[in-house]
């Protein structure tokens, strides 16, 4: 590995550990074997090498929505509510292995003055993050998704991730599931369509 790559990895390694607000740029080149200058070489400055770190530890969550959506869509004869379910049943299931990033993402929102360079240059990567969802969703390809099923669809589903989010790193006791997320959709929908 090359300088580069010895900083992500150092980057997320550290992420996991100390959060973004604890992490600092010396942090990162003791975890990484590398120098500070190597920071703003290969990256520009500590905080995009950090949101690089977060969105690299993200992704790998996000490939393993898809499977999840695949094993929802071959439910045979299943509405599309029910690959809903099934589908935020299998991210539930991703929450205890994926804590440690979910803790990251919730460091954001709640430090959100201390982190101002991070969380504007994190706004950017969640546009990515709705259209990634929304394909999830509709079964549409990322790159023939209609603006419009992003900035609408692909907003309510980062709503309810992110909810969903905090109620299971909070309290999983009381956390809703999948079965409650549906059925709630299921009578919001209902409710609608009679008024």
């Amino acid at each position: 590995m090359g300088h580069r790559e010895d900083l992500l990895e150092g980057a997320k390694r550290c992420l996991l550990e100390k959060g973004f607000v604890r992490t600092t740029a010396r942090d990162i080149v003791k975890e990484s074997g590398t120098n500070l200058a190597s920071i703003g070489y290969h990256y520009g400055s500590k905080d995009a090498l950090l949101v690089e770190a977060y969105v690299a530890l993200i992704e790998p969550m996000g490939e393993g929505f898809e499977g999840a959506v695949g094993a929802a869509r071959a439910v045979e004869g299943g509405s599309g509510i029910e690959r809903f379910q099934e589908t935020w049943a299998n991210v539930i299931r991703s929450i205890p292995e994926s804590r440690a990033v979910w803790m990251l993402s919730l460091e954001v929102v709640t430090q959100g003055e201390r982190l101002a360079g991070i969380r504007d240059l994190l706004a950017k990567a969640q546009v990515e993050g709705r259209r990634g969802l929304a394909a999830m969703f509709t079964g549409i390809a990322e790159d023939d998704l209609p603006e419009d099923v992003v900035e609408t669809e692909g907003r309510f589903y980062t709503t309810l991730l992110n909810g969903l989010m905090v109620q299971w790193l909070f309290d999983e006791a009381s956390a809703t599931d999948a079965e409650q997320l549906t059925e709630g959709l299921r009578r919001v929908m209902q409710r609608v369509s009679t008024t």
